[in-house]
């Protein structure tokens, strides 16, 4: 038999489940540039020049949304390409273009 307290705890986990998900979206620089198989300093000289997007919770405190910075990263399509080729997901793997460019 489950008593008030076991019941408030098990609403408790339930309703805290989404929010424990939406934080997991949200990567250190460390855990992006284990992701996409770079350097954290890369990471950072990336996030400088404006090619990835990061949220700032203070100046020494920041944060990258790991769809976002895919999409940021992915090359810009021609307009004719093929709805094919537009489903299939981005690679996380950086290009020598993307490391060129801060050079």
């Amino acid at each position: 038999m489950r008593t008030d307290r076991q019941t408030d705890h098990a609403k408790i986990e339930s309703v805290a489940e989404p929010a424990k998900d939406k934080r997991g979206e949200y990567l250190t620089a460390r855990q992006l540039a284990e992701v996409l198989q770079v350097s954290e300093g890369t990471i950072h000289r990336l996030r400088r020049a404006g090619r990835i997007p990061a949220v700032l919770l203070t100046d020494r405190l920041i944060r990258f949304n790991l769809r976002d910075v895919q999409k940021a990263l992915r090359p810009q399509a021609p307009a004719q390409a093929s709805e094919a080729d537009q489903d299939q997901q981005p690679s996380p793997q950086l290009s020598f273009e993307d490391l060129r460019s801060d050079f």
